[in-house]
């Protein structure tokens, strides 16, 4: 998986768009060179369309992804002379603001990166196409590609969005620090108050702890007690005790006030890149975040860090496989077609996956993934493993979330803002929250 969020994320997420459909290529933003492709597939093939095409692709990222995004695009231009691809990115918080009124404008980027909770609110206002058309014809070739990796991309029985990896939640650590602060380093199956007591010791030693992502690790939670953010009409919160919100908000508002959390003041000043991570900088022991955001930080922080489950219990009950991210074609594209062609190379083409090396999660294609793993680093080793690990100990993903969940996820971090601030109890902020939520997905109701 970003601009800091209440919850204090030091999380690597990162994101982009802009302007019209006409403009430079990305052969002209400062990507590098890529060698001559050698993929056998057939979207390696040169093409055999003269008709100039210029597709607008946005998507967030750290300099690292847009850096071999670029290489990628340069290769599908080469093998495709007369395909012109416009890059578009930014940071995730900024990614989504300059989305929103493109899509109001009816300009939406061609080929745009979608997040699974923002799919409902643009696939189910028909912003996106439906691929179903596309794979059928094999422009989308997903023979490859298992049903429970497509029906991720799925709204209102149309397939909004192709999925383009799966990671799992997961406490990215430098056990070689904790080893040093005198932190023994935890087992897979550790607990909630296994994490309070590193807390302490944490901060003792003068380092800090990732913060969490409210909107990802409150549904967490949740999921470890066998309960979910909404029912499954979407209609209300799924969760009927409040004491859960009260739980899991004391023990964050716990860390906060013992300093073991980045101070919200500095929180905000954070780019979301894995650069300027806390962990990358050395202060903070881990953070929290999604499996396929390891290898950005890792190469940032240039040492050995390790992937180490959320904590529990019944952490395989909250932990579950997500598309990592996705490629959407706008409904607004005049090139849907030219556009999927794009996203088959995307997932299929094995020497590109070379270059992408399942950055943006492990690949959904099969034969992609046995084509990489020989060529994997020992980082790209510990994402594939851990994500075949999690596959195990995890329980299937719930649905994507409701129209009206991005206004609760704000909704959420200025909560838990005026908590840490004490402008309000947890007490008080449940029942509030509860009553704003309710007002916002009762919309829903038919």
């Amino acid at each position: 998986m970003k601009k800091a969020v209440v919850t204090l994320m030091s999380l690597s997420m990162i994101f982009t768009a802009t302007a019209c459909s006409s403009g430079t290529s990305s052969n002209q933003s400062g990507g590098a060179t890529t060698a001559p492709t050698t993929a056998t597939t057939p979207s390696a093939t040169v093409s055999a369309s003269k008709e100039p095409v210029k597709l607008r692709m946005a998507w967030w990222g750290g300099q690292a992804r847009h850096d071999y995004t670029l290489k990628v695009i340069e290769m599908y231009e080469k093998a495709h002379p007369n395909v012109k691809i416009e890059a578009e990115y930014a940071a995730f918080d900024d990614y989504w603001k300059k989305l929103a009124p493109q899509a109001a404008a009816n300009q939406l980027p061609d080929i745009i990166q979608m997040d699974i909770s923002y799919l409902t609110q643009y696939g189910g206002r028909n912003q996106l196409a439906d691929l179903t058309t596309f794979t059928k014809s094999k422009v989308l070739n997903v023979d490859d590609v298992s049903p429970n990796a497509l029906s991720g991309g799925q709204v209102g029985g149309k397939l909004v969005a192709m999925n383009l990896g799966v990671n799992a939640l997961t406490s990215m650590m430098d056990f070689e620090m904790l080893k040093k602060a005198g932190i023994a380093t935890p087992e897979k199956n550790w607990t909630w108050s296994d994490m309070d007591a590193m807390a302490t010791k944490a901060k003792a030693a003068g380092k800090i702890m990732g913060g969490f992502r409210d909107d990802v690790f409150f549904p967490y939670y949740l999921r470890t007690l066998g309960q979910k953010m909404y029912n499954a009409e979407g209609t209300a919160l799924g969760y009927t005790d409040d004491k859960m919100f009260i739980d899991y908000f004391n023990r964050i508002q716990k860390w906060y006030d013992a300093g073991v959390l980045l101070p919200l003041d500095k929180a905000a000043q954070k780019k979301g890149t894995p650069e300027d991570d806390e962990m990358t900088l050395g202060n903070s022991i881990s953070s929290n975040g999604w499996s396929n955001q390891y290898i950005g930080l890792a190469n940032a922080a240039k040492r050995d860090l390790v992937l180490q489950p959320m904590p529990g219990p019944d952490a395989n009950k909250g932990l579950f496989l997500k598309p990592s991210m996705y490629w959407s074609v706008s409904s607004s594209s005049k090139a849907q077609e030219e556009a999927a062609k794009f996203i088959d190379f995307w997932i299929n083409d094995i020497e590109a996956n070379k270059i992408i090396k399942g950055e943006r999660g492990v690949p959904v294609a099969s034969k992609v993934k046995e084509a990489l793993k020989p060529l994997l680093s020992p980082n790209e080793i510990k994402v594939f493993d851990y994500v075949a690990w999690a596959e195990k100990n995890s329980s299937p993903m719930d649905p994507p979330n409701p129209v009206g969940s991005i206004e609760i996820e704000k909704l959420l971090k200025d909560t838990g803002e005026k908590i840490l601030y004490k402008k309000i109890t947890v007490q008080e902020a449940a029942a509030a929250f509860r009553k704003d939520a309710t007002v916002i997905l009762e919309k829903n109701k038919k």
